[in-house]
């Protein structure tokens, strides 16, 4: 049996929950979690800019197969960084079929991303990642695996699928998937076979598998047979950061657009805890207080969010972090549960911020494209074939994939704004750079009590520190 953390790092936005942040939080003696969503993207941007430190060729050269590292670095590395009015070179979107070089990306840009986390030292590191985005779920627990993560931990969505694929995974057997296909009842899978990367020895380490839900009823669903039943759950409640769960009430948005929660959204305690898993609380559980408070409610912990995305080491760049810190100092910080901001269909936290797409004019100004394609979704052609479509995408592009105009409306794109927060914004045609768009929880009172004490600012350690003063 391992022996868990109290404190779970959250897994945030793309790379907010950075590799840096991870090793730091994993070194104090708690769960660093890196964020594996289009960690790809990531990767092939930061080589684009010239890989100055050198960390991600550093990486790449403990991956198991050099071959498949050499192709990523040729198509994708530039001595001393692209010009910076010269656009990036976008990855290969997620599609059914995937091409070599999409898998292998996939693979060794999570590979790195956990490697860097992991290395020297002994502490341990998670990944998480959204199970919405199902095309990438294999090549990323396949790349992580091959890293040695400890702990997987999977949200936004129904995970029954993974413990059987990390089961499998660790023994280098070829793996299936099933895949939500809109527009028909047919199935589908994505298969994927380990064999792909060559020089890899067998078995590997099994990480842990711990589902994010917000309901007690998904515990018992997936603890009901052993091939869907996760290592433990992190129990999320609504006010927690990034995508929410939508609310199980039948009320529809406010009239600021909104998602409205009540008591038939708190999840019951007593039957997670009957259940006999080990769990975590997630979502207004970021402070010393409420750590101890979970704990006596049975649970081995907390994760917590926001206090480490504000901090130093967290992937947002320099001028959003002092923006968000500016926001809260002045009590003028304004956190909005926007039913309609993500292309997933689940209510987004944002935090509302000039120079952001959460100004409605600059919103309205930007011009919709689709071409990282994260949450794109999979669907049937009348002709029979497999189309992809995103709300986020120009409306009428999706109205003519029999998408509704009403859902692509108020729609954003959150993956250009997702890499735009980490500093690797995509350049358009007129110059412009793809504005951000900020996610943080809507308790505020753990970064309230740092910024007090912290007002230019805290690191990582000093985010732990803070949480462990009750202990």
């Amino acid at each position: 049996m391992r022996n868990h953390p109290a404190i779970i790092q959250g897994g945030m936005g793309i790379a907010v929950s950075s590799w840096q942040l991870a090793k730091n939080v994993s070194q104090a003696g708690e769960l660093g979690v890196i964020s594996g969503t289009a960690i790809d993207s990531v990767l092939a941007r930061r080589l684009q800019d010239g890989d100055i430190s050198g960390d991600t060729r550093r990486a790449l050269s403990h991956f198991p197969n050099q071959d498949v590292a050499q192709e990523i670095i040729d198509r994708f590395y530039i001595e001393g960084g692209k010009s910076t009015d010269r656009p990036y070179l976008d990855t290969p979107k997620l599609i059914l079929k995937p091409t070599a070089i999409a898998l292998h990306l996939l693979i060794a840009s999570t590979f790195v991303e956990v490697w860097l986390a992991k290395e020297n030292h002994d502490g341990l590191v998670g990944m998480n990642i959204l199970e919405k985005i199902q095309l990438a779920i294999p090549a990323q627990l396949y790349g992580a695996m091959l890293a040695g993560v400890d702990y997987i931990l999977i949200g936004a969505g129904i995970p029954a699928q993974i413990p059987r694929i990390l089961n499998a995974l660790s023994l280098g057997d070829p793996v299936a998937m099933k895949i939500d296909v809109e527009d028909t009842n047919d199935k589908f899978q994505i298969t994927f076979d380990p064999s792909c990367i060559k020089g890899v020895k067998y078995p590997l380490k099994r990480p842990d598998f711990l589902a994010i839900v917000s309901s007690h009823a998904l515990v018992s669903y997936l603890n009901k047979d052993e091939e869907t039943k996760p290592d433990g759950f992190v129990i999320e409640y609504h006010v927690a950061g990034g995508h929410n769960a939508p609310p199980r009430g039948k009320s529809s948005p406010n009239d600021n657009g909104e998602a409205i929660y009540t008591d038939l959204d708190a999840p019951n305690l007593e039957k997670v805890r009957s259940s006999g898993s080990p769990f975590w609380l997630a979502g207004g559980f970021g402070t010393p207080e409420k750590l101890l408070e979970a704990q006596a409610l049975g649970a081995n912990g907390v994760q917590v969010g926001s206090i480490f995305a504000l901090c130093n080491e967290s992937g947002f760049t320099q001028e959003l972090r002092h923006e968000i810190l500016k926001s809260l100092a002045s009590g003028q910080a304004h956190v909005v549960t926007d039913a309609s901001a993500s292309p997933t269909g689940f209510p987004f936290k944002v935090i509302e911020l000039d120079e952001t797409l959460s100004t409605s004019q600059l919103f309205d100004k930007r011009t919709r494209k689709c071409d990282l394609g994260y949450l794109r979704t999979p669907f049937k052609r009348e002709n029979g074939g497999i189309g992809y479509r995103c709300p986020g995408e120009p409306i009428d592009t999706f109205i003519f994939k029999k998408g509704s105009q009403a859902e692509a409306q108020a729609s954003k794109c959150l993956c250009n704004a997702l890499m735009a927060d980490i500093g690797l914004g995509q350049i358009r045609p007129d110059g412009r750079t793809e504005l951000p768009l900020i996610t943080i929880g809507s308790d505020l009172e753990g970064p309230m009590k740092l910024l007090s004490q912290y007002p230019d600012g805290w690191s990582a350690q000093q985010g732990l520190n803070y949480l462990r003063m009750a202990q």
